[in-house]
């Protein structure tokens, strides 16, 4: 392999001839070889669109020479396009506050500009990563500002998923509007209901994750670019200040605004516990959507049996025929990694100190693997469980049926402790409760049928 020389402020390092990355590069890749992954393409795509809208206003105020400002741009454009992503190599949880990813992203732009300009790569008297690309910019601000376009590039998809998710469970509750079976509380016998209720409650939970998740996706539309170290500004020059937000707007698409309180956005990371804040609260519900749906759907003999899942695979290498609820499964799972992901985010968070917080890094690499595992969890739990989910009908009506929660209905009628003696009396005898009504002369056997219809008991708002 054929090396080119490199020097930074701790000395000289050889770097390959061919590599668009350079000798800061190389020492993150040494000093930080903690997650064998790369940063995402969403956070080096965010980078190089940081660069882009800051290229592009040094190019109109003329800061930057035109052939060196062209070049910059043009590599900036490339990266946003999907190019040259093998030339970014650093682990995404480093040490630097991000300084790493921002150099590799300044590196690779400037030998890509210095190739399009006709140079050889590491010749930065043409282009250099610090002076050029770097203009007007500090990690401290390009890190957090890309990482928030990255959390939105991946939240949209999210809210994607969870709003098709909502959709799936309110057609599986129209469908079901009409299966009448017992509610239950502390797993015990309450009173009766429709299928469809329960389907049409976990779609109201989800539709509530969509909205938590929008609400704080909007504060992610604040950033802190134009700040540099710590929220002074300091090495900017006003031009850049006025426009370069504008000009990131209109490269993302995004309605940004620049923070108010530069200082406060570059040391406090709220932002970012808030949307995690949400993105857990939806897991918990996801999981608690994941264990009904593998209570109600338990035996299929021997457990509740109410519901059919999607049969996925094979559930055992021993037990034949054995169908396990794989999906519900892995989405509690999902839901299990994003909670403990919330709490690395907040105690990054946290442990910020004085006028930076350092430890951006594994904070957004938790928060963006939160965001694409709910996504991916939001669909599979859809596609491949909810949108096949069939009920048992018959089974549902006669475990109505042979309950005593249907008492309930007699409390007005009778008081709760001749309730209480009725159903105790029908659990030792086995003799359904209306019947056991009727022998008693309880009421009528008209009003009996009305009173203890299970119909009617899943409704009683319509009837008021």
């Amino acid at each position: 392999m054929k090396l080119r020389s490199e020097r930074d402020s701790i000395g000289s390092m050889a770097v390959p001839e061919d590599a668009y990355y350079g000798v800061q590069t190389l020492r993150a890749v040494t000093n930080f070889p903690i997650t064998g992954r790369r940063m995402c393409r969403e956070m080096i795509v965010s980078l190089a669109q940081v660069k882009l809208a800051a290229a592009l206003v040094h190019r109109e105020a003329g800061r930057v020479e035109p052939e060196a400002a062209h070049a910059i741009v043009a590599a900036c454009r490339e990266i946003i396009a999907g190019g040259l992503m093998d030339a970014f190599i650093v682990d995404p949880i480093q040490g630097g506050a991000g300084t790493s990813a921002n150099m590799n992203m300044n590196e690779v732009v400037a030998n890509r500009a210095i190739e399009l300009m006709g140079g050889r790569k590491g010749d930065y008297a043409l282009v250099h990563p610090n002076d050029l690309v770097n203009m007007a910019q500090s990690t401290n601000d390009v890190f957090p500002t890309a990482g928030k376009l990255a959390a939105l590039k991946l939240l949209a998809p999210a809210l994607d998923a969870l709003n098709e998710l909502c959709a799936a469970l309110e057609d599986k509750g129209e469908e079901f509007d009409d299966v009448i079976k017992m509610g239950r509380t502390q797993l015990q016998d309450a009173v009766p209901m429709n299928l469809g209720q329960s389907f049409r409650a976990w779609a109201s939970a989800v539709r509530r994750d969509v909205e938590r998740l929008s609400v704080a996706g909007e504060g992610l539309l604040t950033i802190n670019l134009g700040g540099t170290a710590i929220g002074t500004a300091v090495n900017t020059y006003p031009a850049y200040r006025a426009r370069v937000i504008r000009k990131l707007s209109e490269i993302t698409g995004e309605p940004l605004v620049q923070a108010a309180d530069l200082m406060d956005a570059t040391q406090n990371l709220d932002s970012y516990v808030n949307l995690s804040a949400a993105l857990k609260t939806s897991a918990v519900n996801l999981s608690k959507i994941a264990n009904d749906l593998r209570l109600l759907s338990s035996g299929p003999r021997t457990g509740l049996g109410e519901i059919n899942l999607p049969a996925r695979q094979n559930g055992s290498s021993i037990m034949p025929g054995k169908v396990n609820p794989v999906i519900p499964e892995v989405v509690s799972q999902v839901a299990f990694n994003i909670i403990g992901n919330d709490f690395t985010i907040t105690m990054a968070a946290e442990a910020g100190q004085l006028e930076l917080n350092a430890f951006e890094p594994v904070l957004f690499d938790n928060l963006f693997e939160s965001l694409r595992t709910l996504t991916a969890a939001c669909t599979t739990f859809r596609k491949n469980c909810i949108e096949g989910i069939t009920a048992n009908r018959e089974r549902c009506r006669k475990l109505v049926m042979e309950s005593t929660g249907v008492a309930t209905a007699l409390c007005p009628y009778i008081g709760y402790q001749k309730a209480a003696e009725l159903a105790k009396k029908s659990l030792k005898t086995g003799v359904p409760l209306p019947k056991l009504a009727l022998e008693e002369h309880i009421m009528n056997a008209e009003k009996l049928e009305k009173v203890l219809d299970p119909s009617a008991m899943t409704h009683p708002l319509a009837a008021d």
